[in-house]
């Protein structure tokens, strides 16, 4: 089943019911007054982050959500019932953008939050409302304001510790597998990952953390080149990423300058977060180049490692680095 990561659908909170006109009719008083009572308030459409819901896939075959309106007024000053909200369990992590401008409703990164997508209308009020010395028996009362409706949109960015970044057919859907007990597709080709994987590190003593795999970037990825474009923000709550370079490549360093000029290019707050350098397939490399690339990220202050994905070397190593990066960000 095909991962989705976005999607557009309509909210229609409920219109106010309208408000009702009535006047007593009581033996021995003729003229008895005013009593019709208001409409209720319509019911309003909410979006509430649930860890239950792991995806959008729900909206490829539900876009519209409506919420119940509210009753009419009725007499003996009888208000209208208020109509029962309409409750939408988003994932963890989703933007709400409108639908139209794109402007950023809300952002719901943790369990609970909400956020009211349609207000309902409120009520029409009775005739009761209307009264006075003027005139004592109103005979008009207010109908039921509409409820909100609107196109949204939903964007999902995944709620992951760690990411894992890097050029096609760098290794990082392995590395992910040794990692964690996820199950992503490998393959010896570029592009093999088409959606984004989610992996849990298990640290002993230490609380687990989630590792998020994105298909892997290309030049110009953030301009809308390659697969990765799509996925970038999937990265962006995370605060450790791991460059996972091929270190059997002559162009290791200018992939991973290319790596940091997408990111840049993208939101440059993600430099700010604290990065790796994974040397991957240290097994099939040139003794002299994995010197002189330790040398470059060394003298860059950048922490750097040098691991075999497919041979377990310094798997092990890699998770005590993580490990130590996680607590001291804590």
């Amino acid at each position: 089943m095909a991962f989705i990561d976005e999607a557009k659908f309509h909210v229609k909170a409920g219109d106010g019911g309208n408000g009702c006109v009535s006047f007593r009719r009581e033996k021995y008083v003729p003229k008895g007054g005013p009593n019709g009572g208001d409409g209720g308030r319509g019911g309003s459409v909410i979006l509430v982050a649930s860890k239950n819901v792991q995806s959008l896939i729900d909206f490829k075959y539900r876009s519209h959500f409506k919420a119940e309106r509210g009753l009419h007024g009725q007499g003996k000053d009888m208000h209208g019932r208020k109509g029962k909200d309409c409750l939408v369990e988003i994932p963890l992590g989703s933007v709400i953008k409108d639908g139209e401008s794109g402007e950023v409703i809300a952002d719901l990164a943790d369990e609970g939050n909400r956020c009211v997508a349609a207000q309902g209308g409120i009520g029409g009020l009775g005739n009761s409302h209307f009264a006075s010395g003027a005139n004592r028996t109103p005979r008009y009362a207010t109908k039921g304001k509409p409820g909100e409706e609107r196109w949204l949109k939903i964007e999902l960015k995944l709620i992951a510790d760690i990411g894992l970044v890097g050029l096609p057919n760098a290794g990082k859907s392995t590395l992910l597998s040794k990692l964690s007990a996820a199950n992503p597709k490998i393959g010896g080709y570029p592009f093999t990952t088409l959606e984004p994987h989610l992996g849990v590190l298990h640290l002993p003593y230490k609380r687990s953390c989630i590792i998020a795999d994105i298909p892997g970037l290309v030049e110009g990825a953030s301009e809308g080149v390659g697969l990765g474009h799509t996925f970038l923000r999937h990265i962006e709550r995370t605060s450790i990423l791991l460059h996972v370079l091929d270190a059997s490549h002559e162009y290791a360093v200018p992939d991973f300058k290319t790596l940091n000029r997408e990111l840049k290019k993208y939101k440059e707050e993600l430099l700010e977060r604290k990065h790796v350098v994974v040397l991957n397939k240290a097994d099939i490399a040139d003794e002299k180049r994995m010197k002189n690339l330790h040398t470059y990220f060394e003298r860059k202050n950048i922490n750097c490692i040098e691991i075999s994905a497919l041979c377990d070397t310094n798997i092990d190593q890699l998770k005590e680095l993580i490990a130590a990066l996680i607590v001291h960000q804590s």
